[in-house]
């Protein structure tokens, strides 16, 4: 396939590139400065400019663009970036892919399991009722941004992603640290339900939607959720270190404000949709993630 991939410089972004040349496809990056190289195309989403021109033939397309909800302590400026990079990105990316000559098969545009909310210790498939927060909000116009595409006939799946795991960047990129130091433990009182996907399993994910009839909302998480406490104790174990300093909530909240309700929100995800299709997991509980993690 010959895949336009935007959010290429992010941290999904560069391992996906990589991954999705190495299995055979045709890759093409949106970056944001003049193109330097034949596989770039120049746009600046900001401004809802990208020329279809200068995409060619694209049979598919992957969105993986936005400010990251973590990068810095939440204001109203910061959440207003939040939702405006994602939706001028996909606004931008959709008017493009509708003006080509020829339409491409499919978009994965990324989305999160921030969609549910705080969901306790229910359950949470694809068809689960969305949350009622910000974060909710934000994937809920994220998503329906798509929906021209989706009008015209591209098939378009939306990948919600779970807590990543991965050494470098995200949360688990500065839990690592303090776990290797043997400073790791619970998150506030633990009882929560993170939903953890590793790093290859997410890549590997996300070019199963790009090849497969696979539409709508899927969840990427490991098939088996687990506590708060479950994860840091795997994490502990795979790093052989003690888990023995919890975090208290109000800790958290001094350090990260409104972003640590989401660090301490409950969200029991399973990947139906993934599961229904066909997708093996390398990764599929929270014994092999954290192994995966501290190897990595």
């Amino acid at each position: 396939m010959r895949v336009v991939v935007s959010g290429a410089s992010g941290l999904i972004g560069q391992q996906l590139v990589a991954h999705l040349r190495g299995a055979g496809h045709d890759v093409v990056t949106l970056v944001r400065r003049p193109a330097r190289e034949p596989d770039e195309v120049t746009w600046d989403p900001a401004h809802g400019t990208l020329d279809p021109r200068d995409l060619g033939h694209v049979d598919g397309a992957v969105n993986l663009s936005g400010a990251g909800v973590g990068d810095h302590r939440w204001n109203d400026a910061y959440k207003r970036t939040i939702l405006s990079s994602r939706l001028d990105s996909t606004s931008t990316l959709v008017g493009a892919l509708l003006r080509l000559e020829e339409a491409p098969q499919v978009l994965v545009n990324a989305s999160a399991i921030g969609a549910y909310g705080d969901g306790g210790g229910t359950v949470l498939t694809e068809d689960a009722p969305r949350g009622d927060d910000f974060l909710a909000d934000v994937v809920a116009q994220w998503e329906g941004a798509t929906e021209p595409a989706a009008a015209a006939g591209i098939r378009v799946a939306t990948a919600r992603t779970g807590l990543l795991a991965n050494p470098v960047g995200g949360a688990f990129g500065q839990l690592l640290t303090l776990f290797k130091l043997g400073l790791g433990g619970p998150l506030g009182g633990g009882r929560q339900w993170w939903s953890t996907i590793s790093m290859p399993d997410e890549l590997a994910a996300l070019e199963f939607l790009l090849t497969q009839p696979v539409s709508g909302p899927v969840n990427l998480t490991c098939p088996e959720p687990a506590t708060n406490t479950a994860v840091t104790a795997a994490l502990g174990a795979a790093l052989h270190r003690p888990t023995l300093v919890p975090v208290p909530g109000f800790a958290l909240h001094a350090v990260l404000g409104e972003f640590a309700g989401q660090v301490l929100a409950s969200q029991r995800v399973v990947p139906s949709v993934l599961l229904e299709h066909g997708f093996t997991f390398r990764h599929p509980d929270v014994a092999s993630v954290m192994g995966w993690l501290a190897r990595a």
